[in-house]
This record gives structure tokens, sequence and C-alpha cells, in this order.
């Protein structure tokens, strides 16, 4: 069945008949009680559709291709049946989860410890980039059932000979999609070429593109296909808004959305690790408690954050999309797309940190006015139309604030302790010829921060921007261009008023392009390839593949562009990682540029091809893919 039919199926079925269907429980499923046992003390009871589909035929002993979005249980999906598989009396490696992030790895590996509690001797073992050896290396000499790594760290362990997958009975590959993109094909060929031929395969991916088919097609044994929902559909329990706002009222605006929202904790998406730590730090100089989540920041202390933001310390994560796989927490009911993504799945990943597992949450994107046409296709490819709203004024953000301290005057009048309050008021009354609510409503100004002529001020120039965007707006309609600019349009009042905005930011954006260039000490002697050094600088540096620009290789060294700043202890890191068993040993590029035409591969980032010359006949056309500490007050 192919993801559209599966869709169309839902649909029809949902259509066609009021008669509730028979409810479908754990118990239903065919679990060892041991695993029922966990599954209802962490309060699952009904599971969800990639679950009741994926579970049974995993106990039956079949291979599965799962195709299912981010956030749809698949973890539980393939886990249960996993556990079910293995015999914990064995202290060895039974079964090996590949995800493509260490967010991911880690939160796979927590939640099959949690399936696990009722398993004596069962061990699970997360290995990552990032993370010091030894550790992992012990924990592999004792024994463990389960590994969960990324692809870079499984092959390091691999050609260490700290693990062996000759008694693995369990593969798992999530979301395949992103581990190919990323750059990972070699790898998983390796983890397969190293793993016995008879064992029980799940390849759990977002969309099935071809590349995925005929990894399925190679490596698994007429396997079930699983279809749920395409990657480009979002999940109906997140309402989808955007505004539309230039650029240079960004942040004042997601400082009143904030501020107005009853949202428990929020994620905020920049585009570059530079806008993050802007953003962060601006939220935390307005008294927000946020933090902010990047490539930059080190493994140990992005997981002090999340921590943190699962237990209430923290309200607001700002964050680049290193955080929009993987990371599941439950008080996230918002998320704000500060700089609308470029591509319609990132969009669908990051708004997919909230609305999870039956819970409900909002997605709001801040679209400036070039952005329009991005916004129309990530609609088009969604399938869905998104909601256009206002941003709250600054009055907006008094009365909410006024509102809520109203709402809890009650238990405050209850818990008593008010004579001295009451006795102060009473005297200034008596002294001053002023109603007794106007005093209240003065305390109240105070109390929510509002100044008066400040105050005045901000929502004057919010007014004012208003009043400018709506005109802008019906000049737009009485043109015919509705909701979206024509691209043959010749910029109306709206867009030439942004003009100076968008000017900064395409000038920030070339500067943060063309990076830094980097000298490595491996080359084609070395056997370096662009996977293997775009997963050392991943894995091991902790960036991202949106930190990695061109890649030359030559005889003993290699070059690559790096956008962005990185400390002497993400040097360190980058220095001692191996490709080839080789130190990379990176240091600024001072030699001049390199020679051009002699590089082996040339690479422009995620996913790219080599054109660099289309006429010769020995180009290369194989797909290469590659891939604020602060506190505050709460914002709500």
């Amino acid at each position: 069945m192919t993801i559209a039919e599966a869709i169309e199926n839902e649909t029809s079925e949902t259509s066609a008949t009021t008669t509730p269907e028979p409810t479908v429980t754990f118990d239903d499923l065919g679990l060892p009680q041991n695993l029922l046992n966990a599954v209802k003390e962490l309060g699952f009871v009904k599971p969800s559709t990639i679950q009741e589909r994926a579970i049974p035929e995993l106990l039956n002993g079949a291979d599965i291709t799962g195709i299912a979005q981010t956030g749809t249980g698949k973890t539980a999906a393939f886990g249960l049946p996993m556990l079910a598989a293995l015999d914990p009396n064995l202290r060895e490696v039974q079964a090996l989860v590949l995800a493509p992030t260490r967010e991911l790895a880690l939160q796979v590996s927590e939640a099959i410890e949690s399936f696990a509690t009722h398993i004596n001797g069962l061990e699970v073992l997360a290995v990552y980039g990032g993370s010091p050896y030894p550790p992992q290396i012990r924990a592999l000499k004792n024994g463990v059932q389960v590994v969960v790594g990324t692809p870079g760290r499984v092959i390091d362990h691999l050609e260490r000979g700290t693990l062996d997958l000759s008694n693995v009975r369990f593969l798992v590959l999530d979301e395949a999609d992103e581990m190919l993109r990323m750059g990972f094909a070699e790898d998983v060929e390796r983890v397969f070429s190293e793993a016995p031929r008879e064992r029980q395969v799940a390849l759990f991916s977002a969309t099935m593109p071809p590349q995925i088919r005929r990894v399925a097609q190679q490596h698994l044994n007429n396997p079930v296909e699983i279809a749920v929902a395409r990657q480009s559909t979002t999940v109906s329990s997140v309402t989808q808004d955007y505004a539309i706002v230039p650029f240079r009222h960004k942040t004042g605006s997601l400082f009143r959305v904030l501020a107005t929202s009853d949202a428990d904790a929020a994620i905020v998406f920049c585009r570059t690790r530079g806008a993050a730590e802007e953003v962060g730090s601006a939220l935390v100089e307005r008294g927000i408690s946020a933090a902010t989540i990047s490539g930059d920041v080190a493994q140990k202390d992005r997981e002090k954050i999340v921590e943190r933001l699962r237990a209430g310390q923290l309200d607001v994560l700002v964050a680049t999309d290193v955080a929009a796989r993987g990371l599941d927490v439950e008080r996230i009911g918002l998320v704000v797309n500060f700089d609308i993504p470029g591509e319609p799945e990132a969009y669908v990943h990051r708004i997919g940190r909230t609305g999870r597992a039956g819970r409900t949450g909002r997605a709001l994107s801040f679209v400036t006015p070039s952005e329009r046409n991005k916004l129309k296709f990530i609609e088009r490819t969604i399938r869905t139309k998104l909601n256009e709203v206002e941003i709250p004024s600054p009055a907006d953000v008094s009365e909410h604030k006024t509102k809520k301290m109203l709402d809890s005057l009650e238990s405050r009048i209850q818990a008593g302790r008010l004579s001295m309050y009451e006795g102060l008021i009473a005297q200034y009354l008596e002294s001053n010829e002023t109603e007794a609510v106007t005093v209240a409503a003065a305390l109240a100004a105070i109390a929510v921060g509002d100044s008066g002529p400040r105050a005045h001020a901000e929502q004057a120039e919010y007014e004012a921007q208003v009043a400018e965007d709506r005109k802008a707006k019906k000049i737009r309609e009485e043109r015919g261009e509705g909701r979206f600019k024509d691209r043959s349009g010749r910029g109306d009042r709206f867009d030439r008023g942004d003009k100076r905005d968008r000017g900064d930011r395409r000038g920030r954006d070339r500067g943060a392009e063309s990076g830094t260039r980097y000298r490595l000490s491996v080359g084609h002697k070395d056997g370096a390839e662009p996977r293997g050094i775009v997963g050392a600088l991943t894995n091991e540096g902790g960036l991202s593949g949106r930190d990695l620009g061109r890649i030359d290789i030559f005889g003993s060294f290699s070059l690559v562009d790096i956008n962005t700043n990185m400390d002497d202890d993400m040097i360190g890191r980058i220095s001692r990682a191996r490709v080839s068993g080789k130190p990379l040993r990176i240091r600024v590029d001072d030699g001049g540029p390199a020679p051009r035409g002699k590089s082996k591969f040339e690479d422009r980032g995620r996913g790219s091809r080599d054109r660099s010359d289309k006429r010769s006949r020995n180009s290369d056309r194989s797909d290469r893919f590659s891939k604020s500490r602060h506190g505050g007050r709460n914002f709500k």
C-alpha cells in the first residue's frame, strides 16, 4: 500500500460509517506480560496506529518498513517487540537501533529502558558522538543486550573492535531517510554487513524515496509495509498559525507572543546559531526563563538544558534545527518558527515537538513580507492552509497579565495576612482624593510593568505598524495578489518598507555562508571521503549539516568551509576525531586558496551532487549525502 492510499483509506473509512470500531488496547497485541505491565505503568492504554499495525507483525517475526511521521509512537512500535525477542541472560549485543542524531538516540534508549523495567538483567546503552569512549567501552565489555547509537559512533566501535554484532537478532533503522540525507549510507551498509544474515529488521522512515526502497529491497526479507502518514502531513492536534512580521519587529513580536501564551513551555526555532543566541539573550533580558541549544553547545550541557525544561525550571528553549528531531518534552505547548524553515519536512518536524501522544499544541510561524512564497510552498506540500493571525499588542500583554493576576485574587484573599496592605491602602485613600478603583488600577499597572508613557509609546508604535501592514495587504488584494505577492510584481509599499530589513539579513546570511576555511590532515591517500569527514565533524564536533559548506579533498589534506564560530573545545574534539583511522588535526587554513579542479569531491552542504564539470566523462554523478544558559521569571 502506498502512503497516499493509506491516507485515502483512513479518510474513506472514517467517512463511510458512523459505527465505532472496536477499541484495540495493548492487551490485544500479543505482548508478554512483563512488557504489558511496563506499558500500563507508563499510562499507555490504546496503541497508536503505527503501534497497532507494527507490533503484531514484528512479534510474528516479519521484517517491516514503517512509514510514519515523528511523534506517532514509533519507538514503542519497534521497542516492545524487540525486547520480546531478546534473551536477558545472554550478555551480548542482540539488538541494534541506528538513529540519525544524538538527541534521538538518547530519547530512544531512555524509552526502551522504561519498557524494560520488568526484565531483569537487560541493559541498554546509548552510543553517540561527543560523549567519551571509556564509559561506552566498559559497558560493552560488561555486556549489554541493546545498543542505540548514531551511525558514526557505531562504526567507530566496530573499527575499534569494541562492538560485536555477530549475535544481533533485531536491527532497527529509525528515521532512515534522515540518516541517508546526512551522509550515513555507507555506514548503514557496513552495519548490515557486520550483522548476521538471519536477523529481523524494522526500517522506519517519514518518507519512502528510491534510496530507502533500495535499502529495503536489498536488506529486508519480504517486508510488510505499514504506511501511516506522509512526512509532509502535520498532526491535527496542532493549531497552525502564521503572522506577517517584518524582520526588525520579530524579537518584540516573539516576546509578546510568549507573554500572552498559556502554554507551559515553548520552543523557538531559529535558522542559525547566531540568531538563536541573540534571541535567547534578548528573551532573558526581558525576564523570560530561556536557554539556547545549538550545535556548539556541548552534549552534556544540552542534556542538562533539556532536563531543566522537563522539570519546569525552564520555560522557553531557543533552538536551531539540531533540536527538531528526537526532543519529546510533555510541557511543550507552543512552537514558534522565528525563522520559517526552507523545507516543508523541516517545518513538519519542528511543529512535531508539540501536540504529541494525544496532547494539543500550537505552532506559530513568523513570515517576513519576502517569504510569502515560501509559506505558500509549505502549505501546498503539507496540504494544510495556515491561519493568519495578528501578533498581540503591548496592550494585549498588559491585559493578559492583569487577567491572570485577577484570577489569582480569590486564592490570595483566602490565604489571608492582608491586614497590613488593607491599612496602608485605607490610609492612602484617606489622604488622597482618589477613587479606590483608580488605586487598584494603578497597582495592577505597576504589577504588570505598565509604566504609562513608555507603554503608550510602544502601543502607538505597534498600531502604526499594524496600520501600515493592513494598508499593504489591501493594496495586494486590490491587485489580485491575495495572501501572496505575485512573483512578477514590482514591490508594493509593504515590501519596500521592509527592503532595508531584508538587505541586512541578506548581508548577514552571505557572511555566514562564506564561513571560515579549515584544513584537515586527511586526504585521498588516507581514503578520506566527504561522508566520513561530514560524520566526524557532526558527531564529534557537534556541528550540523547546515554548518558545513564546500569540501575539497586533495592528496594529503582536505579543506572544508565551516559557517559558524568554533571554540577551542570544539576544535580539540574535531582534531582528535578520526577518519580512516587518522586524526583530523583541524586548523584554520592559511595557505591561500586551494588549487581548483584537483579535488576528488566537492560538497556544498547537505545532499549535494558534484557538478563541477558536466562535460567531463569522468565527472562524479553519484548522489553524495552529507549531511543561555540563563534563568529568569516565568513567561506565563
